[in-house]
C-alpha cells in the first residue's frame, strides 16, 4: 500500500487561506484515488474531497464547496487540498486517504473507501 504524508497544516484567520499538500511513496501513485477527510475535536471523522484516480473527477463536501479545491500531480506523486475563505469550523485535524482502483474516473468518499491513511495534520482557523 501506498504511504502518505500530510503537510502544510497551521494557523489561518477566518477568511484566510491554507494549502495542504500529501506525499505519497511506496506505491504506483497513478493507481490510486485520493481523498481528504477532517476530523474535529469530540467529532467523526468526516469526508471533505476526492479525486479520481485520472483526476478528471472530484468531489466535495458541501460544506467545503466553492471554497476547496482537490487536485493531483502524478508526476510528483502529490495531491493537494487548497483551501480558502476559511471558516471557525474548519478547524480540524486534515487527513489524506488513498485507495487502489482500476478505473479511471471513480472517486470515493465513505471512510470504508479507502485503506491508505496519513498521520494527519492541524488546520486551526481563528475567527
Amino acid at each position: 500500500q501506498v504511504q502518505l504524508v500530510e503537510s502544510g497544516g497551521g494557523v489561518a484567520q477566518a477568511g484566510g487561506s491554507l494549502r495542504l499538500s500529501c506525499a505519497a511513496s511506496g506505491g504506483t501513485f497513478s493507481n490510486y484515488a485520493m481523498g481528504w477527510f477532517r476530523q474535529a475535536p469530540g467529532k467523526e471523522r468526516e469526508f471533505v474531497a476526492a479525486v479520481s484516480r485520472s483526476g478528471s473527477n472530484t468531489d466535495y463536501a458541501d460544506s467545503v464547496k466553492g471554497r476547496f479545491t482537490i487536485s493531483r500531480d502524478s508526476a510528483k506523486n502529490m495531491v493537494t487540498l487548497q483551501m480558502n475563505s476559511l471558516k471557525p469550523e474548519d478547524t480540524a485535524v486534515y487527513y489524506c486517504s488513498g485507495r487502489q482502483v482500476y478505473v479511471n474516473n471513480y472517486v470515493f468518499f465513505r471512510l470504508t473507501d479507502y485503506n491508505s491513511w496519513g498521520q494527519g495534520t492541524q488546520v486551526t482557523v481563528s475567527s
